[in-house]
């Protein structure tokens, strides 16, 4: 029988075929951030058991829509040269909860537009979906974008099945100490896979928190912004619209995975 290698499906002889490299993962990339309010009544539906509500002064209603145009890859570096492993872009929906006392991060919905970045989200606990995602790259020489500096312009578009999803813009107004608060904590996902017989269990049913180590920031961008949800016969953004803005955020981020924690399953 053949020894098969490789750190995801499809294992071969050599590995090689393998859709994801083993951990670590580095990335280094963009990241427009727009936080608003919405009903937290429609977060709470987003939140399984064990997990609670934020506190009353801890504003369970808010919601952080991130858009990040990334590049990341494995300790080899061998990506670096092959872009089209390199590249690739997301856009996500993050709440926050408390569990064994303590407050965490949690992405709801995202959306991104390579297959090993969406494989390898599942792995992370990451519910991601396949999609076509834009943003608004700054530049230093030329009138063809924006610059990192006040009343630099940038917008951000989503969209999954044919269907435009959100829609947002960012005007900067100043430097900013940080790039908000509802992403800003180490997250807390659930590692689903549903049984073969169908019967409605699931044959892996983690509770799982990661973040981020080796962590580098760039400047941060405070700014007006604007989001506009859309209805969808395959999604239920509405359900978290935009009910009061709180502003929005550029940063450029460096980090690395090197693993989470499981805390039940």
């Amino acid at each position: 029988m053949a020894r098969l290698n490789g750190f995801l499906f499809p294992r071969t002889a050599s590995g090689r075929a393998s859709l994801l490299p083993p951990p670590p993962w580095h990335y280094s990339g963009d990241l427009l951030t727009i936080e608003y309010r919405t009903d937290p009544a429609a977060v709470a539906e987003l939140r399984p058991d064990p997990l609670e509500p934020p506190r009353e002064d801890e504003d369970p209603g808010a919601v952080a829509f991130v858009v990040a145009d990334w590049q990341s890859c494995s300790d080899t570096f061998e990506e670096l040269t092959d872009p089209v492993r390199l590249q690739y872009k997301e856009a996500f929906f993050v709440v926050r909860c408390r569990c064994r006392g303590q407050l965490w991060s949690r992405c709801v919905y995202i959306w991104v537009d390579k297959d090993f970045a969406m494989v390898r989200g599942h792995v992370q606990g990451y519910p991601k979906k396949l999609g076509s995602v834009h943003l608004t790259r700054p530049v230093t020489v030329g009138r063809a974008g924006p610059r990192l500096e006040r009343g630099g312009r940038f917008g951000a578009t989503l969209a999954a099945g044919d269907r435009r999803l959100a829609s947002a813009r960012f005007t900067i107004t100043g430097p900013s100490e940080g790039s908000g608060f509802v992403n800003a904590l180490p997250m807390l996902h659930h590692r689903l896979l549903p049984r073969i017989e169908g019967d409605g269990r699931d044959s892996l049913d983690e509770l799982v928190t990661m973040r981020g180590v080796d962590v580098e920031l760039g400047p941060a961008f405070r700014g007006d912004a604007e989001l506009e949800l859309f209805e969808s016969p395959t999604e239920e953004l509405g359900r978290i619209a935009p009910l009061e803005m709180i502003g929005g955020y550029w940063r450029s981020v460096g980090t690395t995975f090197a693993g989470g924690t499981t805390l039940e399953g």
